[in-house]
């Protein structure tokens, strides 16, 4: 398994593709995201199923643009509705173009993606899109509770596990188990990697959240700070609800529910209270044991000790990053 092998390939399979065509104005915002960077985490982990069930991973490069197109798309329009300022460090597309075209370049990006199907057998392509059309509409769900849980002061950790595994896990299992499906493994080994994938995006997601408010601006790429900014009901904030004293909570409540002005003061002062509650160790403590929960699902995959071991180095690699 060769990491280093799969993002070459994968980056020089996009490089071959012709998004610089007319109208201009709706394919450059398209091209631009898409050689904005990121980790590639989804696509690679398309063409690693792959390569595990068939020791051929080139055959599963459409499926995983498909994947890295789709995901662009949401950040796209996620961008939009949470009014982003930058992705990776660059400016946002609506900030860069404009709304409407975010909208509408975002649109023929989700477009774009099933076209990638187009080069399976019909069998492989069957189960592709009806893998990609329930993981699509899952994402949408996370996104809607997402924004419903800006106005209710009632989440409860539980429920905000439940959209993080919609908006975010849902696709890295997909992403995992489309190479399996471009690999003809049998459902139940792609099943099993679905879940492994599944809780790493978990465990992935509540290390953004951690990053967003403690990472490195300088290796973030995003704002710091900007979950707080948009009073987003994070596991950070609704840990520190649940363990914090009277004062901390009224305080807590009080930034989230009026309109401060200063934001700087905000980050500084929630920042503050998630420190003496101790939330940063909380938080680190559950993105571990949604790793190892991961872990137990690479245990029942036939395939090599050494694939396995693969699989693990992974997970501990996405559990320790900084970016």
């Amino acid at each position: 398994m060769d990491l280093l092998k799969y993002h070459s390939d994968f980056l020089a399979y996009l490089a071959k593709q012709d998004f610089k065509r007319e109208p201009k104005n709706l394919y450059e915002p398209v091209d631009y995201i898409l050689q904005l960077g990121g980790k590639r985490i989804r696509p690679i982990l398309t063409l690693i199923a792959a390569d595990i069930f068939s020791g051929n991973f080139q055959k599963a490069l459409p499926a995983a643009l498909a994947v890295e197109v789709f995901h662009n798309f949401t950040l796209v329009h996620d961008d939009i509705m949470d009014d982003a300022p930058l992705r990776r460090g660059k400016q946002t597309v609506h900030e860069k173009w404009d709304i409407n075209t975010g909208i509408l370049s975002g649109d023929a990006m989700l477009i774009l993606a099933y076209q990638y199907f187009e080069n399976y057998e019909p069998i492989i392509f069957r189960r592709l899109a009806q893998l990609f059309s329930k993981t699509a509409l899952e994402v949408c769900d996370g996104q809607q509770l997402d924004v419903d849980f800006e106005t209710r002061n009632d989440v409860t950790i539980e429920e905000y596990i439940k959209m993080i595994t919609l908006k975010t896990s849902v696709l890295v299992g997909a992403a995992l188990k489309m190479g399996a499906i471009v690999a003809e493994a049998d459902e139940e080994q792609a099943q099993h990697l679905y879940d492994y994938g599944m809780n790493l995006g978990i465990a992935f997601q509540l290390q953004d959240d951690y990053l967003d408010t403690f990472g490195d601006p300088d290796t973030f790429g995003k704002q710091v700070g900007g979950d707080i900014i948009e009073n987003k009901k994070t596991y950070l904030y609704l840990k520190a609800l649940e363990v914090a004293n009277d004062s901390d909570k009224t305080d807590l409540i009080s930034f989230y529910n009026n309109k401060e002005k200063n934001i700087e003061k905000k980050i500084s002062e929630v920042s503050a209270i998630f420190e003496r509650n101790n939330i940063p160790d909380f938080t680190k403590q559950l993105i571990e044991s949604y790793t190892n929960k991961s872990f137990e699902y690479i245990d029942k995959l036939s395939i090599s000790s050494k694939a396995k071991e693969a699989l693990r180095k992974f997970g501990l690699n996405l559990m320790n990053r900084n970016v």
